[in-house]
């Protein structure tokens, strides 16, 4: 291969193993997909999984490229593709499952219904920890909950990747909102526009009559699962809505079914593992970028670097819990 065909990449040859970082062939965008120049890639717990052989619902063949989330520039663009040109900054949930490459590489041909403009006022390491955040949090309360001006929210797990985001939609589309977390999180919960609820100090019972005299909220987000899902099926009001990112389990419908309530659940995958739906990521994260130029959107950004060389210092923090926001590998210098 000449240089001109080669990239540097991060591969990984089997499940839970170190990456090697090493030339692999650049690849080349076919009809209706765009090379992009990758400078920044968000690290997710689901990248974790995937590393692990954990995640079955994630399936990806090895040797692969992981890394879900990326930003970067439009290099060159196939055939069929006229809302991009080369130089433009563009970000999205774009490959590292279903086969298709990921974000730990140097490009990436991807598919140019994922991307959008990246916000002009968010730099591509703040581009990059958006993607799969944004999407599940939107997908849940607006495109299943259709969440509304003056409607009470409840999100669950306030402070973490999804919730945070979950809290800036439901309070930019105009929501009351209300975050759960165990009060290490408190302020800044407070910083996103919403009032946070300590659950280590109050009970469900507890919140619910302190926040919606008894009568329950409107909408819960629930980014936990397991008794937090049981939990918001305690906390929803009559005819109201629950959806979760963490539906597995087993649980019993019954407190929902006497609320008359609904239940819908959320998975971001789809489109990449089915091909049906891409459009509408690529149309969620144009939303992504409309909220985040007009101020209203900002990721919580772990201040740590790391490069494709250290991807597994980074993948080993988010398996220790150790990180502050969203964990960001630097692909290139921008």
């Amino acid at each position: 291969m000449s240089t001109a065909n080669v990239m540097t990449a991060a591969v990984l040859d089997t499940h839970g193993a170190s990456f090697r970082v090493e030339a692999v062939a650049r690849p080349e965008p076919r009809a209706g997909q765009v090379l992009v120049r990758i400078m920044a890639s968000g690290v997710n717990p689901l990248d974790t999984k995937i590393h692990a052989g954990q995640a079955a619902h994630a399936r990806h063949p090895l040797p692969a490229i992981l890394g879900i989330d990326l930003a970067g520039v439009v290099e060159a663009v196939g055939p069929g593709v006229t809302e991009f040109r080369r130089g433009d900054e563009v970000y999205g949930m774009t490959g590292g499952v279903g086969g298709h490459q990921g974000s730990l590489a140097e490009f990436a041909a991807v598919d140019a219904d994922l991307l959008a403009p990246k916000p002009a006022n968010l730099t591509m390491r703040e581009a990059a920890a958006l993607p799969l955040i944004f999407i599940t949090a939107w997908e849940g309360l607006v495109d299943r909950a259709n969440v509304q001006a003056g409607q009470k929210v409840l999100i669950q797990g306030g402070a973490g990747g999804v919730g945070h985001i979950a809290v800036q939609i439901a309070h930019a589309r105009g929501a009351e909102v209300f975050a759960t977390d165990s009060g290490a999180n408190s302020p800044y919960i407070e910083q996103l526009g919403a009032v946070p609820i300590n659950y280590h100090a109050m009970s469900v019972e507890d919140y619910v009559a302190a926040y919606t005299n008894g009568k329950g909220f409107d909408i819960i987000l629930d980014t936990v699962g397991g008794s937090t899902l049981d939990a918001s099926f305690q906390a929803i009001r009559r005819f109201g809505h629950v959806v979760s990112i963490l539906g597995w389990g087993t649980h019993s419908l019954a407190p929902l079914s006497f609320r008359a309530a609904t239940y819908s659940g959320v998975f971001t995958l789809l489109p990449l593992l089915t091909g049906e739906g891409r459009s509408h990521h690529g149309e969620i994260m144009r939303q992504a970028t409309q909220l985040a130029e007009a101020g209203k959107l900002a990721p919580r950004v772990d201040q740590r670097h790391f490069t494709l060389e250290s991807v597994g210092e980074a993948y080993q923090a988010i398996r220790d819990r150790d990180a502050s926001g969203k964990l960001i590998v630097n692909i290139a210098d921008k």
